[in-house]
């Protein structure tokens, strides 16, 4: 998949977007928590482990095994570890604010190709075709 754009006014106003983006102060926050987080060797370390520990969990469980008591809580004792370290917990929110941030644009762009009209917080408000809650379809 080719990820660029024809020179012309798309292009130039995604770059503008991605400037405004990478201008935000927060963005540069995220940025140095992620840093910090990918210097830090205990940090890495505890979410590695807990990734690990949660597939093998998720693992189990797809194949139709039951999960031990005893295996949830050693899963429980490493996450609640990972968001005790400071650097890590820094970096798990970092992480999911910037997806956030990329989903939401996602989002309205996505929208504004398939509405052919610049999307508004109300297009994302209806509940689906056939719901009765009260929402413009």
């Amino acid at each position: 998949m080719n990820a660029t754009l024809e020179p012309g006014a798309v292009l130039d106003k995604t770059l503008e977007l991605c400037q405004t983006i990478v201008s935000q102060p927060d963005f540069a926050a995220h940025q140095r928590d992620i840093e910090t987080f990918l210097l830090n060797e205990d940090a890495k370390r505890l979410y590695q482990t807990v990734a690990e520990k949660g597939e093998a969990l998720h693992s189990k469980q797809h194949q139709g095994e039951s999960l031990t008591e005893t295996e949830i809580a050693d899963y429980e004792q490493h996450r609640q570890s990972l968001f005790a370290n400071d650097v890590a917990r820094r970096f798990l929110d970092a992480q999911q604010e910037m997806h956030q941030m990329q989903d939401a644009v996602t989002r309205y762009v996505a929208k504004t190709i398939e509405l052919g009209r610049v999307a508004s917080a109300e297009d994302f408000e209806s509940c689906g075709a056939g719901c009765s809650c009260g929402h413009g379809h």
